[in-house]
């Protein structure tokens, strides 16, 4: 945290210097002096700092400066420095708007010039008034602030980037700090766009996009070299996976992932049935282990890049980047994951990252303290949800369509779900209309028996309903099956006939697709288990199989 300020501001540079000197001589050791000689750069100067979240303690400020008096300026400048002390350094003739500040600023004390000695007339004054601001002033937080508002859908993307990448924020809501809203139209100017990322160096992104967010704050986004023995596209439990064996092995290994590292097991709450945690871990948990395991071992790890292009010359296979960037690899593993798909009911659209969310609990649940929360969903993802929503929510409450929670979740998560007062499922329930402008206001929903409807009043909805394959960008490439999924291996051979096109006098590997180099793990792949332990086999015994191919290159 960087030293508090004390700001001294006077056009008469031999008073400037003087105050600045008796300032420097007593309080240089706990307190970075800055001296200003103009209202409009002192301004300036506040703007900044505030942009950087330095604290400022005291304004020293004299009341005679042309263009701006010291009241004037100290009726703008705490604005945003509210708890800073306020001191003018007045003549004789000034005492009467001395007096009128004190009422209509709160002025703590006014100074008659000149002071000397300072040990007498300015050291006991600025001590006391100093004593009382460290006491009573908590030190500012020393990191990333993003602000906006809760119902923003763009602040809700930025924040939950940073949540899942585990970089600390402190998080502004414009609507409830009239410091954050001033703090906000410094930068903004004439423009009305959020969330604003205030940095510690006083530089501002302005509702940024996700890859040059991740570059600002340091996270890995160009690759190293253009090519690798292995490209792994997807960051989930497969893919850190095959990251890990990959780079233990010897391959060079590159990951590349459009969002965070975890993928759709690191939005889960708590994951209680992985092996070796008997008390459960949380997705960004396990995502951050194996992100630290991999880069260890050497893997490369691309954050906020998206691979939207594959092209195969034999013996090499090429990835296009959303920046263009073309890389190349002996051999290529599709492990992108799953994307929770969108209920298609009336009043959905306009709400979703404003009290609508897809998955993650994370970012939002303390924004709900005491509030009537829905959850969407019967599988295990939606019973971790709701649990850890309740620690929050005064009610949760979970919508199924079948009778039951057994079917589809595990029965450690629905007997955890039994003891929580304040969860409830409604079974054999659709939902069907959202309403609400900016807001979730109510949802309607209707039993599956008897067709009534019923509105609740509601203040978020949570969605888990299943998910559709990342496989669009190889579509065209390799054989999937109706529903998107890749089929792989064994599942390629039909009547004892290897795939169309398939030029290799052998079956094909383990998890190798139905174009030789291009392997699939993880939830892309037709007919596997999908639980996190089922993911990071596949991603491990993937490399296996890429050995074996890599031996053929």
């Amino acid at each position: 945290m960087a030293k508090p300020v004390l700001m001294t501001l006077d056009d008469e540079p031999q008073v400037l210097n003087a105050i600045e000197r008796d300032l420097r001589k007593h309080y240089h050791s706990d307190y970075r002096i800055i001296k200003v000689k103009s209202g409009a750069e002192a301004l300036e100067t506040v703007h900044q700092l505030k942009r950087r979240n330095t604290p400022i303690a005291l304004f020293l400020v004299d009341q005679r400066m042309p263009g701006m008096s010291g009241t004037d300026f100290l009726e703008r400048a705490v604005k945003l420095y509210p708890e800073a002390r306020k001191v003018l350094l007045t003549a004789y003739a000034d005492t009467d708007a001395a007096i009128t500040s004190i009422n209509t600023i709160g002025l703590d004390y006014y100074l008659m010039k000149p002071w000397d000695p300072p040990e007498q007339y300015l050291y006991p004054v600025l001590d006391d008034l100093l004593s009382d601001w460290a006491a009573s002033v908590p030190l500012p937080y020393d990191g990333i602030r993003v602000a906006g508002t809760q119902w923003s859908a763009c602040s809700h993307v930025v924040k939950d980037f940073l949540a899942r990448n585990q970089i600390p924020y402190q998080w502004l809501d414009i609507e409830r700090d009239a410091q954050a809203q001033t703090l906000v139209e410094t930068v903004q100017q004439d423009r009305h766009l959020l969330p604003v990322v205030f940095f510690p160096d006083g530089s501002t992104l302005v509702d940024p996009d996700l890859r040059t967010l991740a570059g600002k704050m340091g996270l890995h986004t160009k690759a190293r070299q253009p090519f690798y023995d292995l490209i792994i596209i997807g960051a989930g439990p497969a893919g850190l996976a095959a990251a890990v064996y990959g780079a233990s092995e010897g391959l060079r290994t590159v990951v590349i992932e459009k969002e965070a590292t975890g993928g759709q097991a690191g939005t889960s709450s708590r994951i209680e049935n992985y092996l070796g945690f008997p008390q459960g871990l949380s997705g960004v948990d396990l995502a951050r282990r194996a992100t630290i395991q991999a880069t260890r071992l050497g893997a490369e790890i691309l954050t906020a890049q998206e691979a939207i292009r594959i092209r195969v010359e034999d013996p090499y296979r090429f990835v296009t980047l959303s920046d263009g960037t073309e890389l190349s690899c002996h051999a290529l593993l599709i492990a992108s994951g799953m994307t929770v798909r969108k209920p298609d009911v009336p009043g959905i659209e306009p709400l979703i990252g404003a009290s609508v969310y897809y998955g993650a609990a994370f970012t939002e649940a303390r924004h709900y303290q005491d509030g009537q929360v829905f959850v969407l969903g019967g599988a295990n993802s939606a019973g971790q949800g709701a649990v850890f929503l309740a620690q929050f929510a005064s009610r949760v409450t979970i919508l199924i369509r079948s009778d039951s929670l057994t079917k589809k979740m595990s029965k450690y998560l629905v007997d955890q779900i039994d003891k929580t007062p304040n969860i409830e499922v409604m079974p054999n329930t659709e939902l069907a209309a959202l309403s609400g402008t900016d807001r979730l206001e109510a949802i309607t929903i209707e039993n599956r028996d008897t067709r009534k409807t019923q509105q609740m009043p509601a203040d978020a909805l949570f969605i888990f309903i299943g998910a559709y394959p990342h496989t669009e960008i190889v579509a065209d490439l390799v054989e999937r099956d109706e529903a998107g999924f890749i089929l792989t291996g064994l599942d390629l051979i039909r009547e004892g006939r290897r795939p169309r096109n398939w030029k290799r006098k052998r079956d094909p590997f383990l998890m190798e697709t139905s174009v030789p180099g291009i392997f699939a793990a993880g939830d892309v792949r037709h007919g596997v288990i999908r639980r996190v332990a089922s993911a990071v086999g596949q991603g491990s015994v993937a490399v296996s199989s890429i050995h074996k191919y890599l031996e053929t290159v």
